[in-house]
């Protein structure tokens, strides 16, 4: 499925304008040409790929990895292991796995590793409010049925997940294939008030 992103990764890394985005976490560690993509289009960005110690081990040794120093590999788990903070964490084809309790729960683990103003980019096929969408999203949908705990699901799913979690400023963009979704960490602010 890793070819898949050589058609699909420009229109994914050009929803939205990433280039505020330093360190990017991708939590599919499968996914080298997504990453290629990344610091092709943002060229002072750093993308770290994490995923399971089998999965990483065969994207080393299987994908046409140059040795940009730019694309590096973390193996661990991320609902066992801590996750390091980055600015930017993208989620491509990894919540449709999930109940949403799994969802928030990873949601929130990435939320707290968030810096200030990141924030968590998701790449998954939506389906529209009326339950109508892209032939891939329905295909999407009853594989997840037959083969998983997860679920295809609307964007307005999407938005209570990720506000649930903390993230702000949910927005979402439809694509050829996938629907790409950002928001956001805010910035802490104090309010102090002078009178009382």
């Amino acid at each position: 499925m890793n070819e898949s992103w050589t058609l699909y990764g420009k229109e994914v890394v050009s929803s939205f304008d990433l280039s505020g985005f330093q360190l990017i976490y991708n939590l599919d560690g499968n996914n080298v040409c997504l990453a290629k993509e990344l610091i092709s289009k943002y060229p002072n960005c750093t993308v770290k790929l994490c995923d399971l110690p089998e999965i990483v081990e065969k994207s080393k040794k299987y994908s046409s990895f140059s040795d940009d120093s730019r694309i590096s590999f973390h193996e661990g788990d991320c609902f066992k292991n801590p996750i390091p903070e980055a600015d930017l964490y993208i989620l491509s084809k990894v919540m449709y796995n999930w109940s949403d309790e799994k969802c928030i729960q990873l949601l929130t683990k990435l939320f707290m590793a968030c810096k200030p103003g990141g924030g968590i980019l998701v790449v998954e096929p939506i389906i529209d409010e009326e339950v109508s969408g892209s032939l891939t999203a329905h295909l999407y949908c009853i594989l997840l049925l037959l083969h998983s705990e997860g679920k295809t699901r609307k964007a307005s799913e999407y938005r209570m997940l990720l506000n649930t979690a903390g993230f702000k400023d949910v927005q979402s963009k439809k694509g050829n294939v996938f629907d790409v979704i950002l928001a956001r960490k805010q910035y802490l602010t104090f309010f102090i008030p002078t009178e009382y």
